[in-house]
């Protein structure tokens, strides 16, 4: 069951956790900037159906590592990213347009994207509010639009860890949110590839909005 979470409870979760990145920013850069997620963009884009240049929103697109590849690729990338530090570096990387939005107080336009790219960031939203934010992702998808997530996966539990706060589902529970906000699911696998169950701590997950 999600924790009942006040307006105070979920300003200090989003406060720490932006400022645990804000801190970190440079070093989760040289961390992460070599990481091979290609299975992850290429699971996005063979889904989407409006012919290419796709319109992409990368939602917590951190320092700007896969906003550069997708504008790279030829796409109309745009960031977004409720750490400061972190969307001033994307845009400086990547040369794209960069929201600098609060996972918890979303203002995206309507029906403007084909794809939403959530690698690695919708885990950070509280269980009591991911209905409202994939509600919110929905209905900034154009029709038939393709939404991408990758989350550490986990028994359906939420809290903080490492300095930051994270909400960790396991596949069943994961659908039934997708479901509920309106997308059906066209695939889902386990990273890092190719390795045992107990060694592939992200579960990947591509869905379409139905309406």
């Amino acid at each position: 069951m999600p924790l009942k979470l006040d307006p105070h409870d979920l300003e200090n979760i989003s406060s720490g956790t932006l400022s645990h990145y804000a801190t970190r920013a440079e070093d989760f850069f040289k961390g992460t900037k070599d990481h091979d997620v290609s299975q992850n963009i290429d699971a996005l884009l063979r889904h989407i159906e409006a012919p290419p240049p796709f319109s992409i929103l990368d939602f917590g697109c951190g320092p700007g590592r896969d906003l550069k590849v997708f504008s790279k690729m030829g796409h109309l990338a745009t960031g977004l990213d409720g750490c400061g530090k972190f969307a001033e570096m994307a845009r400086s990387y990547s040369g794209c347009e960069v929201l600098n939005q609060d996972f918890l107080n979303l203002d995206l336009p309507q029906a403007c994207f084909d794809g939403i790219f959530a690698n690695a960031s919708l885990f950070h939203v509280p269980m009591q509010e991911i209905p409202r934010v994939l509600k919110t992702l929905h209905a900034s998808l154009k029709h038939r639009g393709v939404l991408f997530s990758s989350n550490p996966r986990g028994r359906n539990e939420e809290g903080w860890k490492n300095g930051r706060y994270g909400s960790y589902h396991d596949l069943e529970a994961w659908r039934c949110l997708m479901n509920d906000a309106g997308f059906q699911e066209l695939e889902h696998y386990y990273r890092p590839a190719n390795l045992p169950r107990e060694q592939q701590p992200w579960l990947a997950s591509v869905w379409r909005k139905l309406s």
